[in-house]
């Protein structure tokens, strides 16, 4: 199962299509302060952040994530605008698994659902 706090509804409607025809169990979140909580009561091999959301609070999820010795090991995944340096480097810093530029992100979407994953990748990729 895959973790979405996603509140572009843009996004969201790319992401459910995607899981739909690919048949991959999906769930969102658009609640800031149901999103840990939620992560711990569904225990998802990947939770996808929008990290331009200032609703959600990407990088306090992403800290509270890592920072939980039962949560630490979901593989999170955050796309953000490839201009916003400051932003990429502040999710690797909050412990953020990858980070790919909304352009990647979109066109590696399928991939993205379908891809197995059972412990925290190694290095995070660049965004483009």
């Amino acid at each position: 199962m895959i973790f979405c706090g996603v509140d572009d509804l843009i996004f969201s409607i790319k992401i459910s299509t995607a899981a739909k025809a690919l048949g991959v169990d999906i769930y969102f979140e658009r609640s800031p302060d149901q999103v840990v909580p939620r992560i711990r009561e569904k225990m998802p091999s990947l939770v996808i952040l929008d990290l331009n959301s200032s609703k959600m609070r990407p990088l306090e999820v992403i800290a509270q994530l890592k920072g939980d010795t039962t949560l630490r090991e979901i593989h999170t995944l955050g796309y953000v605008s490839h201009v916003h340096t400051d932003l990429i480097d502040a999710a690797r810093q909050a412990g953020i698994d990858e980070v790919l530029a909304r352009s990647a992100f979109s066109e590696q979407l399928g991939e993205i659902l379908t891809a197995p994953r059972t412990t925290r990748s190694a290095r995070p990729e660049q965004p483009e």
